[in-house]
């Protein structure tokens, strides 16, 4: 049976009163009623009839309020309102509400505001500016007429690398950051632009996960080759080695809309079109070629032995030989610019940024040399304490990271040249490193690839899959892509590895194998990887622009360049 209590307002907590207890204490206010059933209750409104004085009572109380200042009037509101009850302040406060709503997006342009408004709506994600059209005709006005689709487009182009070189690959870049409105498409353009830019995205991500690609492969044949040694990239050339003793260098004499950017070591957020190929084997000798006509345009004679390591910018390449030298060369005229003779063994590894050199040799020593240009160029502290070869070197403004054959990667103080500690783990000697931000990864020749936090030393993740010494490897912010001896190339997920609740089995996202030997080198961005190795080749791996016939496949079609060296 269910159970009825009545309680009358302002006193609900008394039980079982009788309606006509306050009949007389406040003729002119409405009775609350609230009706409880045990589990819910109900609040009924019960309006009392007004008596005839109190509509004269209030046009006389209206008319002397019309008549105070401002300051007054709020005065005797609230004092009003402090003398009544909860219930009361409730109603009071659902009539004000809409009262106090204000559409500042429709006010601002009638105050000549726009730009405000626009500005406003300008820190919207994609749903939120989609929600905000449907909100009335004025607010979608307010979005049209202040592009405020392209604004958003051209902010994910600033902050994010992939919209970056999708946005050059595409083409759409030339409808970005132009000054005047009338220089570029309506903003109807822009809106049906964004769903087709997160189409692709959303492809390039499936075609990674699922190993799609399309696949160009460049042959390059010698009489003596030991493979493709080395690599670097930028918006007009290849740069490659080759371990034989002759230098060649071609180039395909239409690049493929697929032939897109390879990061240079440490620039990982460039974006890069292979337009033209220079191939450099491995010797003394640089040759260049014209990439439409194939003739060879420069011979760039120096190292008395092989080039083992390289690196170039805008201005210079400096290349590391087996001739215990490093050079540096004008990247434009091939002039050799100026030669470091300091190592006792051949160099085998160097990096340069900001003004700062870093070379490592098979002399156990690591040397830090100040560039203030491309002539001068002094050696400012050799760093001594590894007890083989140093395979590797990396570095930033904090550390300058080197890993050796000895199995230990050590750090040292990039401003003060000081030893700060060794990371222990790898069982064997440890071949090819990357630093950046806190993360140092690294391939050994035990075959595995180690993550580690360079502030505390510890290693955060042991990475399991090749079957022989891992040669080459990078990592961004998703990736870390790996090249070993097995011929194979692994693409891991990055976060997963960082979290040491992933199992191990999920790390590893793909295997490519098309390489027949040893893989020497590769780097990767968003949109590809470019690999080299023992078998003469390198491989070009295009998430992008993967054929139609192609999607439903985890491998492409080849196309080949033959490169012969006589």
């Amino acid at each position: 049976m269910m159970t009825m209590k009545v309680y009358l307002n302002p006193t609900p907590q008394s039980t079982s009163v009788m309606e006509d207890q306050n009949e007389d204490e406040s003729p002119k206010k409405s009775a609350l009623w609230q009706i409880s059933n045990g589990t819910s209750s109900v609040i009924v409104s019960r309006k009392r009839p007004s008596e005839g004085n109190y509509q004269k009572e209030k046009d006389l109380c209206i008319k002397y309020f019309d008549q105070w200042s401002e300051s007054d009037q709020v005065e005797f509101v609230e004092h009003l309102i402090s003398r009544m009850c909860h219930y009361q302040h409730g109603h009071i406060n659902s009539y004000l509400k809409p009262m106090l709503q204000r559409d500042f997006i429709t006010a601002l342009p009638e105050q000549g505001l726009d730009h405000i408004a626009e500005n406003i709506l300008s820190y919207l994600d994609a749903r939120s500016l989609c929600a905000a059209e449907l909100v009335c005709k004025e607010w979608q006005r307010v979005i049209s007429e202040g592009m405020l689709w392209k604004k958003l487009i051209e902010r994910m182009v600033r902050t994010d690398p992939l919209w970056k070189g999708l946005s050059e690959r595409r083409g759409w870049d030339q409808y970005l950051f132009k000054n005047r409105p009338t220089d570029g498409p309506p903003n109807s353009f822009y809106r049906s632009l964004y769903p087709k830019i997160i189409q692709d995205i959303e492809t390039i991500e499936s075609n990674w996960r699922c190993g799609r690609h399309n696949l160009q492969r460049i042959q390059c044949r010698s009489e003596n080759s030991k493979g493709v040694y080395c690599l670097q990239y930028d918006d007009d050339k290849i740069i490659s080695g080759l371990r034989d003793n002759s230098i060649k260098a071609k180039a395909p004499e239409t690049a493929s809309p697929g032939l897109t950017s390879l990061v240079p070591p440490g620039n990982e957020h460039i974006h890069v079109d292979a337009l033209c190929l220079f191939m450099f084997m491995i010797s003394s000798d640089f040759l260049i070629w014209d990439k439409t006509s194939l003739e060879c345009l420069k011979v760039l004679t120096g190292h008395t032995g092989s080039v083992l390591c390289l690196q170039y910018d805008e201005r210079v390449i400096v290349t590391g030989s087996s001739d215990s030298t490093v050079r540096v060369w004008d990247v434009n005229t091939g002039e050799v610019l100026n030669t470091l003779i300091h190592h006792n063994e051949a160099v085998l590894h160097l990096r340069f940024s900001n003004g700062l050199m870093v070379t490592c040799s098979k002399d156990r020593s690591i040397a830090v040399w100040d560039m203030a240009s491309a002539t001068d160029i002094t050696l400012r502290r050799v760093l001594v304490g590894h007890r083989a070869a140093v395979n590797v070197v990396d570095f930033d403004d904090k550390y300058i990271v080197s890993a050796s054959g000895d199995r230990t990667i050590k750090v040292w103080s990039t401003s003060t040249c000081e030893f700060v500690r060794t990371l222990n783990g790898h069982k064997r000697g440890i071949a090819c490193l990357q630093y950046r931000d806190r993360l140092v990864v690294s391939g050994s020749s035990d075959n595995t690839i180690r993550l580690w936090d360079i502030e505390c030393g510890a290693c955060l993740r042991v990475l399991e899959g090749h079957e022989e010494l891992v040669r080459c490897i990078r990592f961004d912010n998703k990736r870390i892509v790996s090249g070993a001896y097995d011929g194979k190339i692994k693409v891991w997920d990055l976060q997963a590895a960082l979290d040491p609740r992933a199992p191990a089995s999920t790390l590893c996202l793909r295997t490519l194998v098309e390489h027949s030997g040893r893989v020497f080198r590769l780097q990767f961005d968003e949109f590809q990887i470019i690999s080299s190795s023992h078998d003469d080749t390198i491989l070009i791996w295009d998430f992008l622009n993967v054929p139609p016939s192609a999607q439903n496949e985890t491998r492409s079609p080849s196309r080949t360049y033959t490169y012969i060296s006589r």
